[in-house]
């Protein structure tokens, strides 16, 4: 089959290439790819990989071999799929547990775009706890993981306040549901209940200022590529507040897709979700597509589409 493989002799570790066709596992199901979306993490790792391996994570095809085990969809199924690899390639192998099921109105690429990024700002939202009427701050809120959590908060009846690096980075924003577009903290005054935070570095200890008693902060990515440093001491007095009541949790998605690509497949059936797509190619455009993303060119998700063999 053709596949974007790793190729260490590439600038950016890849190329349209032939990789052997997956063989499934009895609770896998075979999947035939229509559209792949990007994300930072597996765009950042493009280097470390093993040469000829198949990358990425995010896929939406159809299922053309249901699981042996009889879980999962069953072939002719249009669906969004996550795993630790093998999605850039006309056939993926994926266990069952981390398929949903998308209604035929949704496109492949708006499915594509769903598992990592929208799972992630799923979970994490719902880390927070009850929303309603209570303020949220969202960094990063321009990639796709905070373009999802923007939506997601506020469904959930948030204030949702979204920062950014730039103002043109936040174009979209306040028809997604943000209530307020600030650029890095500027302009944020009163406390905050709730922090999904994805730059970490020096913005983290500051939006951690902005956390009000009884409020979560949840460490969900470091697109700054910095480290932060916490005066712990500092927290304990900062505007007269302390720091008992204010919790930072490392956030980590864990696994079991299924059900909530499910669900937020549904919504975007529904059009109460927008998928984000701020870059859409042809895959022999990897290049250009990964580029773009760890430029910062990217507002939502990298989407490739796969050309199938005939």
């Amino acid at each position: 089959m053709k596949a974007l493989i790793f190729d260490p002799t590439q600038p950016r570790g890849v190329r349209l290439g032939e990789a052997p066709d997956p063989t499934p596992t009895p609770s896998q199901a075979l999947i035939e790819v229509r559209a792949v979306s990007l994300n930072f993490g597996d765009v950042a790792s493009l280097n470390r990989g093993k040469a000829g391996d198949v990358p990425g994570w995010d896929a939406a095809g159809i299922v053309v071999r249901a699981a042996a085990d009889g879980s999962g969809p069953k072939a002719g199924a249009r669906v969004s799929t996550f795993g630790g690899g093998g999605a850039w390639a006309e056939l993926r192998a994926v266990n069952t547990g981390e398929i949903g099921v998308a209604a035929p109105e949704v496109d492949f690429g708006a499915a594509s775009a769903l598992p990592v990024a929208g799972i992630t700002a799923l979970r994490v939202v719902r880390a927070l706890g009850p929303l309603i009427g209570r303020r949220v701050l969202i960094t990063g809120a321009s990639g796709g993981v905070g373009r999802f959590a923007v939506q997601l908060a506020h469904l959930a009846g948030a204030h949702v306040i979204a920062s950014v690096g730039s103002m043109g980075r936040g174009a979209g924003l306040a028809e997604l549901g943000a209530h307020e577009v600030v650029v890095g903290l500027d302009g944020v005054k009163t406390p905050v209940d709730g922090v999904i935070d994805n730059v970490g570095g020096a913005l983290l200890p500051c939006a951690l200022d902005l956390l009000a008693i009884g409020g979560t902060l949840q460490s969900v990515g470091a697109s700054s590529l910095e480290p932060s440093t916490i005066d712990f001491m500092q927290q304990r007095f900062a505007d007269g507040r302390r720091a008992a009541g204010r919790r930072i949790e490392i956030f980590g998605v864990g696994s079991g897709f299924g059900p909530d690509l499910d669900y937020l497949l549904a919504l975007m059936a529904r059009k109460q979700l927008d998928p984000c797509i701020g870059w859409r190619g042809d895959w022999r455009q990897v290049t250009e597509a990964v580029d773009a993303l760890l430029g910062r060119k990217v507002n939502g998700k990298a989407i490739l589409d796969i050309q199938q063999r005939a």
